[in-house]
């Protein structure tokens, strides 16, 4: 067999009201103030889809043995570069190892479930296991309803040909040019056709045939259904489908669309481990997937789910939170106003490409150095011990701090220094097992950071080049509060 070894999941803790976006635009759009209710998460300026799977990844491999893993997949139809692979970025944050195939999924809503259902048939081959990520980060003109519906957040899953903490039963896919909105090349924004339409004659007629025929294939009753995952963001489709096919209310699972959002290729999946986390060994998980087609799958939750470790997943990232009201800073970290950002701002931000390759360990991966002679643990790496009672040269071997917790030593609240979120602030932080580093601060609350403060890294944007759009990583200290685990 071949199942999911471990999870994880990551929803930005910013959620926008979705009041603060209709306040803002109703006056020209009346019928927006039907969405008035709820909120949706919302990426922070420095994050994007491939940060938010990367954070997703650390979760679902913080009880994991990285060094059994063969391939990362990644999909997502926001990636941060169209010609760069993606999924490669992700496996050096990872510190994987050179040695692993990656590959990035794209072009359909339904990448998320099609790219897991070939990166399940990887895993069955005995190749070891796959990372299989999905993230997106979707941007939308103002005052449009997708403004309203979208959302932000990325999944991980871990794949192994074994049946794991649930087991891969089976799917069955259709696929189907139907064109419920798209975005052709170069397009800022995606374009969407007439919800009725959407609904009658794509979910109504293109899904339950396929959910059928993968009932029928499997021998399984809709009764046997326990929970049942459909991400759609129109009202009672969900729902219409499982009582057109005759699985119970009762397994229909929430859409999540009010606490985060639709996540675009992600949302399937994001549903799927939110369903993990709350079910119970003998639980059949069946998922849906719309786009262009219809993917549908089928997972059996295992008694190995009650002994997976404790991880922030999905729930965890709904519950920690931070109500956000100012549509205008929402605006401006999505570039969908020109600010004026001061002079400050206007530096030439190019990334010096043979330093990043070179440096890649310490920059992507935020590995630095340990002593072999004396133990003794330093950011960055270099080639003489900083231990005075040793200074051995040449002894330094590499060591991760990105999972490494620290505490603040110091800090600065700048205004002055530019920020697209002010004001900056940074400063040093000692990590538990030593060494100590200078960095930037993120995900901080003004007035709320203090010294002895507890501290995680998190992969972040450092900077974006738009002279040459070319997104520059880094690693950044944030609140470990903000990231305690769920279940």
């Amino acid at each position: 067999m071949v199942g999911i070894t471990a999870f994880g999941g990551y929803i930005p803790r910013l959620r926008l009201s979705r009041k603060a976006i209709v306040d803002a635009n109703s006056w020209q759009n009346g019928a927006l103030k039907a969405y008035a209710k709820a909120e949706r998460s919302i990426c922070n300026w420095d994050e994007d889809s491939l940060t938010m799977a990367v954070e997703a990844a650390r979760d679902c491999l913080s009880d994991q043995d990285r060094s059994k893993i063969a391939a990362v997949y990644f999909a997502s139809t926001t990636f941060p570069f169209d010609d760069r692979q993606n999924s490669g970025i992700a496996a050096e944050a990872l510190n994987l190892g050179a040695d692993i195939n990656t590959l990035d999924i794209s072009a359909s809503q339904r990448a998320g479930t099609s790219g897991l259902i070939a990166a399940l048939k990887t895993a069955a081959a005995g190749g070891g296991q796959v990372l299989y990520l999905a993230g997106e980060k979707r941007r939308t003109k103002a005052a449009s309803q997708q403004e309203l519906l979208y959302g932000d957040g990325a999944v991980a899953l871990l794949l192994g040909d074994k049946d794991g903490v649930a087991k891969f039963i089976g799917s069955h896919s259709a696929a189907t040019d139907f064109v419920d909105h798209y975005r052709g090349h170069g397009a800022e924004f995606d374009y969407a056709w007439e919800e009725r339409w959407i609904r009658d004659e794509g979910y109504n007629k293109i899904v339950p045939p396929v959910i059928a025929a993968l009932l029928e294939k499997l021998k399984l009753k809709p009764a046997d259904i326990t929970h049942f995952c459909m991400p759609v963001t129109l009202r009672g489709v969900a729902a219409a489908t499982a009582k057109k096919l005759g699985i119970a209310e009762s397994a229909v699972r929430e859409n999540l669309d009010g606490q985060c959002g639709d996540t675009g290729t992600a949302h399937a999946l994001v549903m799927l481990v939110h369903a993990l986390q709350d079910a119970k060994p003998g639980d059949k998980i069946l998922v849906a997937s719309f786009g262009q087609g219809c993917d549908a799958m089928l997972f059996e939750a295992t008694p190995a789910l009650a002994k997976l470790g404790p991880r922030v997943g999905i729930k965890g990232s709904l519950a920690r939170r931070r109500p956000e009201t100012n549509y205008n800073k929402y605006l401006s970290f999505n570039d969908l106003v020109t600010t004026d950002k001061g002079m400050r701002a206007e530096t030439d931000k190019q990334t010096a490409l043979t330093t990043l390759y070179r440096k890649k360990g310490m920059l992507t991966g935020l590995l630095g150095g340990r002593c072999s002679k004396c133990g003794t643990v330093q950011f960055p790496k270099s080639n003489i011990c900083v231990n005075p009672n040793c200074n051995a040269m040449h002894t330094q071997e590499d060591h991760p701090f990105a999972d490494m917790p620290g505490r603040v030593n110091s800090y600065t609240a700048d205004q002055l220094t530019y920020s697209p979120d002010p004001p900056a602030h940074y400063g040093m932080v000692q990590f538990a097992e030593g060494g100590r580093m200078m960095v930037d601060f993120t995900d901080v609350d003004v007035g709320k950071v203090e010294v002895g403060m507890q501290m995680r890294m998190v992969f972040r944007i450092k900077e974006y080049d738009a002279q040459r759009g070319f997104t520059k990583y880094f690693w950044k200290a944030a609140p470990a509060a903000a990231s305690s685990k769920e279940t």
